[in-house]
């Protein structure tokens, strides 16, 4: 058996919502975890407003136990925070969500850090965003490089920050597959799974490659 190769770099994914690690960069953490680097995906909210009619707590349980299952599909480990939907500044705040995180950023010491792009209309995107960056701001030691992806936003129409490319062409497939591990978001995953091809063609012709993700660094 061939032994698996020693992880040098650390790789941090944040994401509002159980599966936005997954849509907005999960070629990418399956090619970066086949690499041999450690993949970290934080979910700040379980996304239990998706099933109103079912108790939170069956909710939580149910979307945590699809995300566990699409991060051994990419390779990387997953986290919750329990953020309340449309309340992610304010629990972010009052639950000290921010020195457990930075604590497992001083642990990690990730070379780089994605997080949802500042144009991304959703409200929990957007709340996300502004954590990574107040995050980023208290880092102490070397600073990693922040790229932004999208979820329901092109990434980007605005930016003018650089472009990073990252050929999912042997991953691709890997991360619908990842997708589809979220069974209770049906009626929600037909959607991204037509986008996802459409984006994950087009980017890839721009690098002559099958399939691409497109990233941009902000930081």
């Amino acid at each position: 058996m061939k032994k698996r190769e020693q992880k040098s770099e650390s790789i941090l994914v944040f994401g509002a919502h159980s599966d936005d690690f997954v849509i907005g960069a999960g070629g990418t953490v399956a090619k970066y975890s086949k690499e041999g680097k450690n993949v970290i995906a934080i979910a700040f909210s379980f996304g239990e407003k998706s099933h109103a009619w079912l108790k939170e707590s069956v909710v939580q349980k149910m979307r945590a136990e699809e995300a566990f299952e699409a991060s051994d599909l990419l390779g990387c480990k997953v986290y919750f925070f329990d953020l309340r939907e449309g309340h992610f500044i304010e629990d972010y705040k009052e639950k000290n969500i921010e020195q457990k995180i930075l604590n497992l950023i001083k642990a990690t010491k990730p070379n780089k850090i994605f997080t949802h792009s500042h144009e991304d209309p959703h409200p929990d995107h957007k709340a996300s965003y502004q954590i990574t960056m107040k995050l980023y701001d208290k880092i102490k030691y070397k600073k990693p490089e922040v790229f932004i992806y999208s979820v329901w936003n092109p990434v980007s129409f605005k930016t003018q920050h650089p472009a990073l490319y990252v050929d999912i062409s042997k991953t691709f497939f890997l991360k619908l597959k990842a997708l589809k591990a979220f069974r209770s978001q049906k009626i929600h995953v037909a959607y991204p799974l037509l986008l996802l091809l459409f984006r994950a063609v087009i980017e890839g012709f721009k690098i002559r490659k099958k399939f691409a993700e497109k990233f941009f660094r902000i930081k």
